[in-house]
């Protein structure tokens, strides 16, 4: 029997030995990843990393597949799931030829669920979101992510996070969604959307890119929850001097928490900082949005060590009264060691640290109860520091100290209360698609005294998944 292959057909079949392909060499670049191979020395990846997501190439590549189809970028590599794994060090090459047809696409489904005991009350557990917000069982977040490249120019990238809050009931909220320049010229990027700003190191990671099942107390309280996380753009300019050194500036929407903190009371919608009754925010000039300068650089140690170190700032208005404005500033630092001979990314070291500190100006205001409260400056500040010990494949420990604290003011907030915390954990990768991690934490309040903690958190990973940050 003859079959006739009309165009369509033709196609379609042209369409699935294609996406065969594709499929394919995601398959082989994984294991490439997961065997621990590099093309580069550690300390070029900074600069290699951000040069391929600008779309000027770098000087590593890795060979075609034996059908010829061309190399998919690293972005859509599932194996850098795996912290130290190697697929964080290994960069393909792109070329203006290539960029026309890498027109990929990823989903990915992920879940981040826990499991634990506290003394603390439930309603004082939570720092940061996702994380876990009562004792028992708590689904952090299950996330539904797509990223890809739209055509030459851009790349774009999305994600939806459903939760449960503590009363059970399921909510939806849209965590990003953003498109980025790849072709622009003199090492400069545009991104737009919504997105995490370029503050520091930790408000860059989502949930899935923790070392800890939950965030720092110091970014919790100085950038709320979600972090400093809105709708607007950014101007990034890789300078091009022979250290790693990035410049950006992000201009948002002034919605953060950190600058207009809110809570409902009985006597209407007050700040949880400064307790005043809020004032209207409106956008009516560019006085009026969220600036976010960042300059980050990288110095090359040794061949098995690289020290990335960031200085960043946030300005904006907040709604305690007309006039008052917030200064955040913060310093990062990160430190990594892998032996040139790893095995998938192990054995390794990693230190990470940041300190911030915020200045909020509070006009004169009415409080909860009818008092009027004095205009003053508020000073907050707090700091973190973990290592992280890849001691063997698959198994990394990690050790976290963190402290917040913040002077007196007008009004008594829990806010401003000292905070003291320390938190040792074990994590087990089973596959670059998944991990458990088992996490005690020693909670000390100023007022309510210590607490202890322990969980278990599970997280898994379906489809592709865009590769993290070194």
């Amino acid at each position: 029997m003859k079959i006739a292959f009309n165009p369509l057909m033709r196609g379609v079949l042209a369409a699935v030995t294609f996406s065969s392909a594709t499929n394919t060499f995601c398959s082989e670049w994984g294991a490439l990843a997961l065997t621990g191979q590099s093309t580069e020395p550690v300390e070029q990846l900074p600069r290699q990393m951000k040069q391929f997501e600008q779309g000027q190439g770098t000087s590593s590549s890795v060979s075609s597949p034996t059908n010829g189809t061309p190399p998919l970028p690293v972005l859509g590599a599932r194996a850098a799931a795996l912290p130290g794994s190697g697929a964080d060090q290994t960069v393909v090459q792109q070329t203006p030829s290539s960029r026309a047809v890498l027109n990929y696409l990823n989903f990915s489904f992920s879940a981040l669920m826990s499991a634990g005991v506290s003394t603390a009350r439930n309603g004082e557990i939570r720092t940061g979101h996702p994380a876990p917000y009562e004792r028992g069982f708590s689904l952090n977040s299950a996330e539904l992510a797509v990223e890809g490249a739209v055509d030459p120019y851009f790349k774009a990238a999305g994600s939806v996070s459903l939760v449960l809050d503590p009363d059970g009931h399921s909510e939806v909220e849209l965590e990003e969604a953003w498109a980025a320049t790849t072709a622009l010229p003199f090492g400069l990027q545009v991104k737009a959307g919504l997105f995490q700003a370029a503050f520091g190191r930790h408000n860059q990671q989502h949930a899935h890119e923790w070392a800890f099942v939950d965030q720092p107390i110091a970014l919790t309280r100085l950038l709320g929850d979600d972090g400093l996380r809105q709708p607007g753009a950014q101007l990034s300019w890789l300078v091009p001097i022979a250290v790693y050194s990035e410049l950006s500036l992000g201009v948002f929407n002034n919605r953060n928490p950190g600058f207009v903190a809110t809570e409902e009371t009985a006597e209407g919608w007050h700040s949880v900082l400064h307790g005043g009754a809020l004032q209207d925010h409106e956008l009516r000039g560019p006085g009026d949005l969220l600036f976010v300068p960042r300059m980050s650089v990288s110095f090359d140690l040794t061949g098995t060590q690289t020290l990335l170190s960031g200085v960043s700032a946030a300005f904006g208005p907040n709604n305690s009264g007309p006039g008052a404005d917030t200064q955040v500033y913060g310093l990062d630092i990160y430190w990594k060691w892998r032996p040139e001979r790893a095995e998938a990314g192990f054995p390794f070291v990693a230190v990470q640290a940041e300190a911030l500190y915020r200045r909020y100006e509070a006009a004169a205001r009415v409080g909860p109860t009818g008092a009027v409260l004095p205009a003053e400056t508020l000073r907050d500040w707090g700091l973190y520091g973990q290592v992280l010990w890849g001691f063997k494949r698959r198994w990394v420990a990690a050790f976290r100290a963190e402290f917040a604290s913040a002077d007196t003011g007008a009004f008594d907030s829990d806010l401003r209360n000292d905070r003291f915390r320390l938190s040792p954990n074990l994590t087990f990768y089973p596959t670059e698609y998944s991990k458990l991690r088992f996490q005690y934490n020693f909670d000390h309040r100023q007022i309510a005294g210590a607490d202890h903690s322990a969980w278990v958190q599970l997280e898994f990973i379906l489809g592709a998944h865009a590769a993290h940050k070194f």
